[in-house]
């Protein structure tokens, strides 16, 4: 009897590939099945049919910067581990630039390296297992399957070099011809329409993969730590104790707060703080966590802010830390991203440390023991509160059930099986969420009030984009991203007994600002004196007259 489970094995090992044959029809197929955003774009700008030949051509040079991509790993590594790598690569980023126009550059990839593991299951779903199976690993699949020549003797490593050679120049000979052929299209499209190439894929993840290698490798070389101030104190004339705390939003936009005019009641709790203000016009330093977070601590800008060297230069904090006030950052994020590495830290992402937590682990849990803390110093204090706030895509994982007051929403990470409304009510539920939380570490610094001058800031890390022009998310590259994912909230809460006087900060209000102001606000709010040279930025803080 015939087993004809064997056939198709046999088939496919009968099948025999020069190792530049299995690169340029892996890197065809990558190209025709993960580009579907990338050609979108493009003709939107070049419409079809009047321009078939033009968009045909950039299929080309997409394909041929796919088979030097491959090409290039095959010398690393076995020509099968290079193609499943390229293959691989291009069905997942392909899922999330289709699904959600994510933009895998040098920052997303850093932000995904600094995603944890909750965080990451939030974005794994069925969808997303469909989408990479079929594009990804059947096709993996098959080009382990078939037989692939090998190159062992030294005879066969010069046929080696010499036909990975011919298949460079082959593909940079057909990226030039294109150019010239088409030279009219691809000044404009190269010089005018440059946002459309971080949407090739797999190109655009795998140099932004190496970019960014690359700086952490210049950033390892780079050891010194720099100091950016020598002397940081509290003057001996201020008798009376700080406590203020600034608690870091995650993923909250400005245009979903009724503070700053949203139709929805998505604030009823702040709303009656009289002593609350919120600012209108607030920019993000960046469109992730990663970049967000420590360039809003840094004193440096966004302007000179460069992310790679931040671990080694001193921040705000640090600054705080040299006045000899007691400085604690409690986090139920993923971490610091380094703002926190040399102060004391304090994760509240379990239940070991969390009281406060059914699906997830909730931000109101890290005000549990503060008090303790708080009563146990005896200088100055400052605390910082890193929420997990809005994070999405499983926006009704960041919110405890009494909270789902914008029916229907969405309750799945796959946001394509939810429609556009059901998305906005999961996500206005968590910023319903994050008033409540406010509130409560208002409440805090109320009872604390008799004792300390206290105060509380507030600043969204960076907005999210929830469905307009078909982007979700965040982390676009910052020169074209939406606003959505740039313009954050900022609030400022003062005590009784603070220094921080709220009808002149109100006046401040409606003035373009953005995260660089932040590290002034901090020192000002503890009245640190120090020879630190903060970068200009409008103020935030409107401060009492002395008597």
């Amino acid at each position: 009897m015939i087993n004809i489970t064997k056939r198709p094995k046999l088939w496919m090992q009968k099948c025999q590939f020069s190792p530049q044959l299995a690169i340029v029809l892996s890197a065809l197929l990558v190209t025709l099945t993960g580009n579907s955003t990338f050609f979108n774009h493009l003709e939107a700008i070049y419409p079809w049919p009047e321009n078939a030949l033009f968009i045909g051509s950039v299929g080309i040079m997409l394909w041929a910067l796919t088979s030097i991509m491959c090409v290039l790993l095959n010398w690393f590594m076995p020509v099968k581990l290079a193609i499943s790598i390229v293959l691989l690569t291009g069905a997942i980023c392909s899922y999330f630039t289709d699904g959600f126009g994510v933009i895998f550059d040098v920052e997303m990839i850093r932000n995904m390296f600094a995603t944890n593991s909750a965080e990451a299951t939030d974005l794994f779903n069925i969808g997303m297992l469909g989408h990479v199976t079929l594009f990804g690993v059947l096709p993996s699949i098959f080009f382990n399957a078939i037989t692939i020549k090998k190159q062992t003797n030294l005879k066969d490593f010069k046929r080696r070099s010499v036909f990975t050679g011919m298949t460079l120049l082959s593909s940079v000979v057909i990226i030039v011809a294109n150019i010239f052929a088409f030279s009219g299209q691809y000044a404009s499209f190269f010089r005018e329409h440059k946002p459309i190439r971080y949407y090739s894929n797999p190109v655009q993840p795998m140099y932004s993969f190496v970019a960014l290698a690359l700086q952490n490798l210049r950033a390892v070389s780079a050891t010194e730590f720099v100091f950016e101030t020598s002397r940081a104190a509290i003057p001996d004339t201020d008798l009376h104790r700080e406590l203020v705390i600034v608690v870091v939003g995650e993923t909250a936009r400005a245009d979903h707060f009724s503070l700053n005019g949203y139709a929805r009641e998505t604030n009823p709790l702040l709303a009656k703080e009289k002593d609350l203000v919120s600012f209108s016009q607030i920019s993000s330093c960046g469109t992730s966590t990663a970049i967000s977070v420590p360039c809003m601590f840094s004193i440096i800008g966004r302007d000179g802010f460069d992310v790679s060297n931040s671990n080694t230069t001193e921040n705000v904090l640090d600054i705080v830390a040299k006045a000899d006030i007691s400085v604690q950052w409690r986090d139920n994020n993923s971490d610091s991203k380094g703002v926190a590495d040399r102060i004391p830290y304090v994760s509240f992402k379990n239940q070991d440390t969390n009281p406060v937590c059914d699906d997830e682990c909730r931000d109101e849990g890290m005000l549990y023991g503060l008090q303790e803390y708080i009563d146990a110093q005896e200088q100055d204090i400052l605390i910082v509160l890193h929420q997990m706030g809005s994070h999405g895509p499983a926006y009704s994982k960041r919110y405890p059930s009494e909270f789902e007051t914008f029916t229907p929403a969405c309750q799945t990470s796959e946001l394509s099986m939810c429609s556009n409304q059901e998305i906005i009510n999961a996500y206005d539920n968590t910023i319903l969420y994050t008033d409540s939380f406010l509130a409560k570490v208002i409440g805090f610094l109320k009872h604390n009030t008799p004792r300390y001058e206290t105060a509380m800031i507030y600043v969204s890390d960076h907005g999210e984009s929830l469905g307009e022009n078909n982007v979700y998310l965040h982390g676009m590259p910052y020169m074209f991203a939406p606003e959505a994912q740039t313009h954050v909230p900022l609030m400022v809460w003062a005590g009784s007994s603070s220094d921080i006087d709220i009808d002149k900060t109100r006046t401040l209000k409606d003035i373009p600002n953005s995260h660089d102001a932040l590290a002034q606000a901090i020192l000002l709010s503890l009245e640190v004196d120090s020879d630190v040279e903060v970068t200009p930025a409008p103020p935030l803080l409107g401060i009492k007259a002395e008597d």
